[in-house]
C-alpha cells in the first residue's frame, strides 16, 4: 500500500496504461433510478441524458448499442419508451471511480486538435492527472471540458493521455481521443519513435557541448520520493541525448532528447552527471551550487530563484505519425515567460561579467 501510494506522488512520464481487452467484461452499475408515477413516455436515451449530469446522449446511445442500459433487468435499446415505475441502470465495464474525472472549466491552451489527437502546451504548476492529492483542478479535467460535447469519455481508460510530466514541467503532451489513437501512439512511445526535445536549465558549466547518458531509473532505496540513477541490473533502462545551446558560466541551457521516457528522467540523469536543474527543489538545485560567495551574487540567485520559481524545464517540441493519416507530425513552442526572463536575467548577468573581467 506504501508504494501504491507513492507511485501516485511521484509523476510518472511513461506509457503506463494499455489494459488487455477481455471477451466478456463484467459490468458494473454505474447509474439506477425508479421511474416516476407520472412520467411520460420518452426513449430511454433521452430520459437518461435528462438524468444524469455530464453525459452525452451520444455516450448513452453507444452504452445502448453495447447493451449496457437496462430497464427491469434486460438490455434495451436507445429507442425503448421508458414507463412508471420501470427500473432504469446504466451497467459499464468498470467499476465505478472513488473520483471520477470531472469536467472543469480550466484554460487550455490547444496547439493542435482533430477527430483523432489533440496537443496541448501545460502550463507549469498543472497536475496531469488527477492523483493523490490532487482529485481535481488537472490537464485530464480541462481536457474533459473541452470535450464535454463531444462522445469523448475521460473516465475511459481507453482513450486519454499518452505520456506524462511533471507538475512544475511546461510544455507538449499528445492526448488521444479515441482508442485506436490511443494504442496507435502508444505503441510509438514504446517503439521509441516519437521525438520529444526538452530545454533545461541546469547548475554548471557543461565539459562537453553535446553527450548522451546511459543509466537505469529507479526508486532511490534512501529516499523512496526520489528517482535516482541505479545498478544495471536494477531499474529501468533509460536514455537521454543532450546538446549545450548556451553557455552562463554558472549555469548552462541545454537541449536534451529522450529516447526512453522514464519518471523524472531528465531531472535524474542531469543531477547524475553533476548538473542539477535550476532550482529544482526536489533534487537541490534550488540551492546555490556554482558561483561566487559575495551578497551580490547570492541575492541575484535568489531573484532567480523567484522569477522561475520551479525547475527550469520544458518540453518543448514532440513528433510523432498521426495515427490515422500516417503524416508525420512535429509541434514546438516558445519558453513559457518564466524561463525566458530566467535566461535573460542570467545573459544579462553575463555579459556584465565579462565586461568587468
Amino acid at each position: 500500500m506504501i508504494d501504491e501510494k507513492l507511485d501516485l506522488e511521484l509523476d510518472n512520464d511513461e506509457l503506463d496504461d494499455i489494459e488487455p481487452i477481455v471477451t466478456e467484461p463484467q459490468l458494473y452499475e454505474h447509474f439506477r433510478v425508479v421511474v416516476d408515477k407520472g412520467q411520460e413516455m420518452v426513449r430511454v436515451d433521452k430520459y437518461l441524458f435528462d438524468k444524469i449530469t455530464n453525459a452525452s446522449r451520444n455516450r448513452i446511445q453507444k452504452a445502448a448499442d453495447a447493451g449496457y442500459v437496462m430497464a427491469n433487468g434486460k438490455s434495451v435499446k436507445s429507442s425503448y419508451k421508458v414507463k412508471p415505475f420501470d427500473i432504469i441502470t446504466l451497467m459499464l465495464d468498470r467499476p465505478r471511480y472513488e473520483n471520477e474525472i470531472i469536467p472543469q472549466d480550466i484554460p487550455l491552451d490547444v496547439v493542435y486538435e482533430d477527430d483523432s489527437v489533440i496537443v496541448v502546451n501545460k502550463p507549469a504548476g498543472l497536475v496531469v492527472h488527477p492523483g493523490h492529492g490532487n482529485w481535481s483542478g488537472t490537464l485530464v479535467n480541462a481536457i474533459a471540458w473541452h470535450l464535454k460535447d463531444t462522445c469523448y469519455d475521460a473516465n475511459d481508460v481507453h482513450v486519454g493521455l499518452v505520456h506524462r510530466i511533471d507538475k512544475d514541467t511546461s510544455g507538449l503532451l499528445v492526448v488521444a481521443k479515441t482508442p485506436d489513437a490511443k494504442t496507435n501512439l502508444g505503441n510509438q512511445f514504446l517503439r521509441k519513435t516519437t521525438k520529444r526535445h526538452y530545454n533545461a536549465l541546469v547548475w554548471g558549466d557543461m565539459e562537453q557541448d553535446e553527450g548522451t547518458i546511459v543509466g537505469n531509473i529507479g526508486r532511490n532505496p534512501k529516499d523512496r520520493m526520489l528517482m535516482a540513477v541505479l545498478p544495471d541490473d536494477q531499474g529501468k533502462h533509460a536514455v537521454t541525448h543532450y546538446r549545450v545551446l548556451e553557455r552562463f558560466g554558472y549555469v548552462t541551457l541545454v537541449e536534451c532528447i529522450l529516447e526512453t521516457g522514464r519518471t523524472h528522467q531528465i531531472r535524474v540523469h542531469m543531477k547524475h552527471i553533476g548538473h542539477v536543474l535550476f532550482n529544482d527543489e526536489r533534487y537541490g538545485g534550488n540551492e546555490i551550487l556554482r558561483g561566487t560567495r559575495f551578497a551580490k551574487y547570492r541575492q541575484f540567485v535568489n531573484n532567480c530563484f523567484e522569477i522561475c520559481p520551479r525547475q527550469a524545464l520544458h518540453a518543448k517540441t514532440l513528433g510523432f505519425i498521426h495515427p490515422v493519416t500516417g503524416e508525420e507530425l512535429f509541434f514546438s513552442t516558445e519558453l513559457p515567460a518564466d524561463m525566458q526572463a530566467l535566461i535573460e536575467k542570467w545573459r544579462g548577468y553575463t555579459v556584465n561579467r565579462n565586461l568587468m573581467e
